[in-house]
């Protein structure tokens, strides 16, 4: 475990590193950038020593680039959060259901389902709701974060956990306000990851319920439920925890484009303002921090199978 962990932590070194060329590339087309004035080995080494300094340039507007992050990126982790915990309470019941049901009328309808709305486009399904939930039914607002007259304090950029802690006259109204403005974008991000996980673990407890030892715990006398619980979950989930990084990588990518429908002031809205005023400044520092995020997801997805997977252990252990 610890052989594999320090392999994976200097694939991340390595993969970062290569990550940091790119952003340098970035606003290295920034013509009044002070890298442009250096060779390029040694702008990218003064660069790095910016980077390590937690120095991110200063962006076109004249402010700090990590004032900036630090509002916005806060937005979109909170938006991800919210789509990811979706996407596990409804991806995970549906997953299994279908696996161990495999061929049934449920499996069917449940991976035809899964099938529709994942070869929808994001937009298109974020357009749909617009137009049912905000224009027609008058259920939900349109777009934005929460109604700008609660005045909520950016104390650590999450507006739910911001206006917990605050003490506002019109707490309860402002927290319901918020989660009015979480419900479209939070449901239309959620939706690519909910039917990938649903395939994942349809496949993943399909095998396993065809597994001997689950024969086994059927002869004992185990009721279906018991045996889909005590074994099948238990022995399906790891193996599919791994992915779980690039799905949420996928969410980072899909965050750009609902941000932007949305209106939804994260770090997706404010890159692609800044690629439209050219600031490259700003644009390399989003693709920092979201190639960043990305890698994180996936070494912590990666360490967290390997820690409750046996057979990935020994797996691992054999290649010491």
């Amino acid at each position: 475990m610890l052989i594999y962990a320090i392999r994976r932590l200097n694939l991340f070194i390595i993969t970062l590193l290569i990550l940091t060329l790119i952003s340098y590339n970035i606003v290295k087309l920034d013509p009044f950038s002070v890298f442009n004035q250096q060779e390029f080995w040694a702008g990218w080494f003064q660069y790095l020593r910016q980077l390590m300094q937690g120095n991110l340039g200063i962006s076109a507007d004249g402010l700090p680039v990590t004032q900036a992050l630090s509002e916005v990126f806060p937005a979109t982790m909170e938006l991800c959060f919210f789509a990811f915990f979706i996407a596990l309470i409804v991806g995970i019941p549906l997953g299994t259901l279908a696996g161990i049901r495999r061929g049934s009328p449920a499996d069917i309808v449940i991976s035809s389902i899964t099938l529709l709305t994942f070869s929808m486009p994001i937009f298109w399904m974020a357009i749909l709701m617009i137009m049912l939930f905000s224009l027609y039914l008058g259920w939900l607002p349109v777009s934005g974060r929460y109604n700008l007259l609660f005045e909520i304090p950016n104390t650590t950029g999450f507006a739910l956990v911001d206006v917990m802690l605050s003490n506002h006259p019109q707490r309860n109204q402002a927290v319901e306000d918020i989660i009015r403005h979480l419900i479209m974008p939070t449901l239309v991000l959620a939706v690519a990851p909910t039917t990938e996980i649903i395939k994942l673990l349809r496949d993943s407890v399909s095998d396993v319920m065809s597994q001997n030892y689950i024969k086994a715990a059927a002869t004992k006398g185990l009721s279906k439920s018991e045996i889909v619980m005590r074994h099948g979950l238990k022995n399906a989930l790891p193996p599919i925890i791994p992915k779980f990084g690039i799905q949420i990588s996928t969410m980072m990518t899909f965050a750009i484009i609902t941000e932007s429908i949305f209106n939804w002031p994260g770090i997706g809205t404010w890159l692609l303002d800044a690629l439209s005023f050219k600031d490259y400044v700003a644009v390399q520092a989003g693709v920092l921090t979201v190639g960043s995020v990305v890698l994180l997801a996936n070494i912590f997805s990666d360490l967290a199978g390997a820690a409750i997977s046996p057979l990935a252990r020994k797996e691992w252990y054999a290649l010491k």
